[in-house]
């Protein structure tokens, strides 16, 4: 699938950097370093915009190595691109670790993974059909 992007980053456009990845790396696009104090959330842009086919999303992931390793992540993952969003691709990146983080321009920030998704139509009904599951919600099936 061919996704239009204007690239106003001055950082190469995203890539899978194997042949069976999922995701891509999206690239903080910065004129300085900007510092994430502990608990601290901030938009960071990426200078990418899209144009995703209809019926397709984007979702923007934590990249594993940061949530690991310093305890940063996408606060409100995976935050959805729709496809007729034309605005600048942002990562919302939030310090859970107990120090201060430095992003620096062109650091591999985030994931994106491109993906189909279909539109619901709610129709209401008095009552729903029985499942074994039924009403149990949150650890209702237990440790096994």
């Amino acid at each position: 699938m061919k996704i239009k992007v204007v690239n106003r980053s001055h950082h190469p456009l995203p890539a899978y950097a194997t042949a069976q990845s999922a995701g891509m790396d999206l690239r903080a696009n910065l004129d300085e370093p900007v510092v994430l104090h502990p608990l601290e959330r901030k938009l960071i842009k990426t200078g990418l915009f899209i144009a995703l086919p209809e019926g397709y999303e984007a979702q923007v992931r934590p990249r594993s190595g940061l949530a690991l390793k310093h305890g940063i992540t996408v606060i409100n993952t995976p935050g959805t691109i729709d496809s007729d969003y034309r605005g600048e691709v942002g990562v919302c990146l939030v310090n859970l670790s107990q120090d201060d983080f430095v992003v620096n321009d062109g650091e591999r920030i985030a994931q994106m993974v491109i993906a189909r998704h279909e539109q619901g139509v709610f129709v209401e009904v008095e009552e729903l059909d029985a499942t074994e599951r039924g009403a149990g919600g949150y650890g209702h099936t237990g440790v096994k």
